[in-house]
């Protein structure tokens, strides 16, 4: 451990960015409370990797509540006091850190097996990590809450894989008002639309390029059904590593589509005649030992090609659905995606109903032809991908705790459903609005601050409120039009 006067002149040196005094950097290497698995050696061979790689420079990178990423640009010659957990935030300055001005600032500990060199930007390299505060994880950082909740199914010998489906816009907003980037592609029904896709090849191959480099395998892209809206497919891994991939990929999507003169919108509804953008999340539990996959079936009774265990996974994911909408769709643009109608197709392809089926689009939980895995389908690109996992992890354990039965499957087009077979049939509305969602939130309290904590809990929902009430207390140009001179 290092001497309480040289940790505390370290410190303080690292506030006033000076050098770190002569014989303490080796030391402060590996400071108490580490991860286990790092070491002084492996940190070493690291920096040196970089180096010869011509990496210059490291991004000691964390993300806010909204999954924003933040980090602090280090020279790759000092990486090795970064892993130490060398570079230091203010957390009053970020949202939902829950810090004042008063605070200590919070340290981030990279995580080695997650250093990734930037391809489109060879020069940098991305290292995601976790807050620390006084040597123990920050029960406010979004990386360390996932972290918890996939900790929790390692003890049982579970992880969870995670692919998610990366939709956005293209846009023009040169103007005001956003418009499809390319001002050709304005077919009213675009979906697979070749024309399209094929003139955004440019930027698309790069974008695709760079992620196989990556190791994600990209295995398909095309034209969604909106104009200039496009999606990728690619890999599944392990929950955490793919919050950090989806982190890293909407950053990259959207550096990378400037080099092209063109913008990425990750905003879930930008045009209220056309299909909104979704990010689902396709899940399933596998062991830790030898990756099998424990949702796959080939007797399953239901019909929808998924195990008992899956079925109890969905009973925990419908019966906390409120709360998870709150993190998977947090915007208040969210909820102009989760509708019946609104778009030039007739439907929205979003769902609107918290049940589930088989490969039934019209569920806000589906079991994909072939079985094996679930899909949420309110999940969309504006949310945290750490808080969403955790979430979702949380809300699977409980259903397999409680052994959760979500019901038979429904086959049926929710779509056209009445209130009244609705009610019968037992199935509840998703919420309607960012307030809705955040009121699920907080009813839900055992499960939001079992998962989040209590402080992130009540910030998330204060975050969430306020801005709720700033949309609804704004003025429209709606109201104007509709108001202004009709009385």
């Amino acid at each position: 451990m290092v001497p309480p006067d040289l940790e505390e002149q370290a410190i303080q040196s690292q506030l006033d960015n000076g050098p770190v005094p002569p014989g303490t950097e080796a030391k402060l290497s590996i400071p108490a409370g580490r991860e286990p698995g790092d070491s002084l050696a492996e940190w070493e061979e690291l920096q040196r990797r970089l180096q010869e790689q011509g990496v210059q420079y490291c991004l000691a990178s964390y993300v806010d509540v909204h999954g924003v990423p933040k980090a602090k640009s280090v020279p790759v010659n000092h990486v090795k006091r970064m892993l130490s957990g060398s570079e230091l935030f203010t957390g009053a300055a970020i949202d939902g850190l829950g810090q004042g001005p008063q605070d200590d600032e919070l340290s981030l500990w990279p995580d080695v097996d997650a250093v990734t060199v930037m391809p489109w930007e060879p020069t940098v390299a991305w290292a995601p990590g976790c807050l620390h505060l006084h040597g123990s994880p920050y029960q406010m950082d979004s990386r360390v809450i996932l972290k918890q909740q996939t900790d929790r199914l390692r003890e049982r010998g579970l992880i969870l894989n995670l692919g998610i489906e990366t939709e956005f816009f293209l846009v023009d907003s040169s103007r005001g008002r956003p418009e499809p980037a390319n001002p050709r592609d304005v077919i009213p029904r675009a979906a697979y639309d070749v024309a399209g896709l094929v003139e955004a090849l440019p930027f698309l191959d790069e974008l695709a390029g760079y992620m196989n480099q990556l190791g994600w395998d990209v295995h398909s892209f095309d034209h969604e059904d909106a104009n200039s809206q496009f999606e990728f497919d690619f890999s599944y891994t392990d929950a955490l590593a793919m919050a950090d991939r989806a982190t890293l990929w909407k950053l990259m999507t959207k550096l990378v589509a400037r080099r092209h003169d063109l913008e990425v919108t990750y905003m879930p509804k930008p045009y209220a005649d056309r299909t909104g953008s979704g990010g689902h999340f396709n899940m399933s539990l596998a062991t830790v030992a030898d990756g099998t996959n424990l949702f796959a079936t080939e007797d399953d009774a239901r019909g929808a090609g998924v195990s008992e265990l899956a079925y109890q996974f969905i009973g925990g994911l419908i019966q906390h659905a409120g709360a998870i909408c709150a993190v998977a769709s947090p915007t208040v643009n969210s909820y102009k995606r989760l509708v019946k109608t609104g778009s030039m197709t007739g439907y929205t392809w979003a769902p609107v109903y918290i049940s589930y089926g088989a490969n039934n689009r019209t569920h806000m939980f589906r079991v994909p032809m072939g079985g094996g895995r679930v899909e949420c389908r309110s999940v969309d690109m504006s949310c945290n991908p750490y808080l969403t996992a955790a979430m979702m992890v949380g809300a699977g354990i409980d259903g397999i705790d409680r052994q959760l039965d979500p019901g038979d499957p429904i086959a049926e087009n929710m779509y056209q459903k009445s209130a009244a077979e609705l009610e019968g049939m037992g199935v509840k509305v998703l919420p309607r609005t960012l307030l809705e969602a955040v009121e699920a939130f907080d009813r839900d309290a055992g499960f939001t601050r079992d998962i989040l904590g209590d402080e992130l809990a009540e910030e998330f929902s204060a975050l969430k409120q306020k801005e709720w009430w700033s949309y609804h207390n704004s003025v429209t140009d709606w109201e104007y039009d509709h108001y202004l001179h009709f009385f």
